[in-house]
């Protein structure tokens, strides 16, 4: 099954969405990259400020909760704010807090590169980090946050179905024994800009595919004109219209170019036509002349070979008309049952008495030239009874072509010269003269009928003996 278009329309239009689609996917990753990049470095410049300002809240706090105003309990039961955009915000007691312990748990797995850069912003705002521990974990899993929904229902409700992660920084300063513990929420993957880049892909492919089909059929309708013109002329031999010429200008060109040959090779096969017609009159008539004038022979013998000798001329004269002409038919093909054509044939031969067998598959029906089909069969068939004394045809189809086949018995011919057997003037073997062998069109004929059809003569010796002669025709 063929999957790739082979037009020219179909291939560009194939490569160029199959362009896009990559390039658009290698930029779509690029810019997803980037944006979760963005992403990682606003989350850990986050924590890096709850670690530089978390020291002088908790400082603040303490004052308050000293003057009695009960900010402890106001700071845990703070849930989070709807325009913070790391939504849910935790309550300030534990997004900072302080203590004597690491908070590296034992199924913790740190992730260094975090530490890494996490260090480095620190570093460059003086801070010296004696130890430093970034961990990632669910919020119910967070020792700190688990104990505080325990305690406070409505923390416990607002954190327990959420799947944000949870970002937990734990950092020891030179000299100090202190770890200060900052918790962040992971805010989820921007799945907005995936819906936009996809969009973004579907216009730009649209758009863009759209144009370029409307360019590429500029150019390929005037193609697929000029192809189909070409092909008719090549098919029946007679000039088609002028193609109008449209397109870019190198299509126009070459439109015009067609058109100037075209009306050139016609005029060249109308005077042609006409010089044939001029001389089988020509030589005809004298012939005809001949025949009237060798009646005077008195010796019989003589006036014998005359007569033969001029009925040679005249056939092979008539066979050199036959095979100027086709290829110049200027009516349609018509839709014939193959099997009735070589029927009617080989009834001819019947006729004569001669050994030919007809063999049938079915009813097969394809567009022909009848008159010229039936004379390149008829000459296969003569072919065959001339050298072989029988003649078997038998007609078929097969992977998607019409085929009409003659079989012999005969000598066959040797393979080297199967190919030669298809040129004018040429016979069997050199020790077969005129009388036997004929003018040596016959196959040449056949081949011209074939081609003239769209198709070919095969010749092949059989492996049983004998040669097999097939038109093989489209249908």
């Amino acid at each position: 099954m063929r999957v790739a278009p082979r037009s020219l329309l179909g291939q560009v239009l194939l490569a160029t969405a199959v362009a896009l689609l990559v390039a658009q996917a290698i930029s779509s990753a690029l810019l997803y990259r980037a944006a979760e990049q963005r992403r990682e470095l606003g989350l850990l410049h986050a924590v890096a400020f709850q670690l530089l300002t978390g020291p002088a809240r908790m400082d603040r706090e303490e004052a308050r909760d000293r003057r009695g105003r009960g900010a402890r309990e106001e700071a845990f039961r703070r849930g989070p704010r709807e325009d913070d955009p790391l939504s849910p915000r935790l309550p300030r007691r534990l997004r900072y807090s302080e203590g004597g312990s690491n908070p590296l748990a034992a199924n913790d797995n740190r992730s260094t590169q975090r530490e890494d850069t996490l260090q480095a912003m620190l570093e460059s705002q003086g801070i010296e980090v004696a130890d430093l521990v970034v961990v990632e974990r669910t919020f119910m899993s967070d020792p700190e946050v688990k104990q505080a929904a325990e305690n406070y229902p409505l923390i416990h409700r607002r954190l327990r179905d959420l799947p944000h992660a949870l970002l937990v920084v734990g950092l020891r300063q030179q000299g100090s024994d202190t770890w200060q513990v900052a918790r962040i929420p992971v805010p989820q993957q921007e799945r907005a800009m995936v819906r936009t880049l996809i969009l973004q892909t579907v216009i730009m492919f649209v758009v863009l595919v759209g144009l370029l089909y409307l360019v590429l059929r500029r150019i390929t309708g005037p193609l697929a004109a000029l192809a189909e013109s070409t092909r008719r002329f090549a098919g029946s031999g007679s000039p088609e219209p002028a193609l109008e010429p449209t397109g870019p200008d190198d299509v126009r060109h070459l439109i015009e170019a067609h058109n100037a040959m075209q009306s050139r090779i016609g005029s060249m096969l109308d005077e042609k036509d006409v010089m044939l017609g001029a001389i089988g009159h020509d030589l005809k008539t004298p012939l005809a002349a001949l025949r009237v004038r060798i009646e005077g022979v008195e010796d019989e013998g003589a006036r014998t070979k005359m007569a033969q000798t001029i009925e040679e001329i005249t056939l092979t004269l008539d066979e050199i008309l036959s095979l100027a002409r086709i290829g110049r038919n200027h009516s349609e093909a018509e839709s014939v049952e193959l099997g009735a054509l070589a029927a009617s044939v080989v009834e001819e031969f019947e006729d004569m008495g001669e050994p030919v067998t007809l063999e049938t598959g079915g009813r097969i029906v394809a567009p022909v030239h009848l008159t010229w089909l039936k004379r390149g069969l008829r000459n296969l068939v003569t072919n065959a009874l001339r050298y072989a004394g029988t003649a078997r045809v038998s007609v078929t189809r097969d992977a998607g072509q019409v085929i009409l086949r003659v079989d012999d018995d005969g000598p066959g011919i040797p393979g080297d010269r199967i190919s030669s057997m298809l040129e004018p003037f040429t016979r069997g073997e050199t020790s077969r003269n005129r009388e036997t062998g004929g003018a040596g069109l016959g196959l040449t004929i056949a081949r011209a009928v074939a081609e003239q059809h769209g198709g070919t003569l095969v010749l092949t010796n059989r492996p049983e003996g004998g040669l097999r002669a097939e038109f093989r025709l489209p249908g």
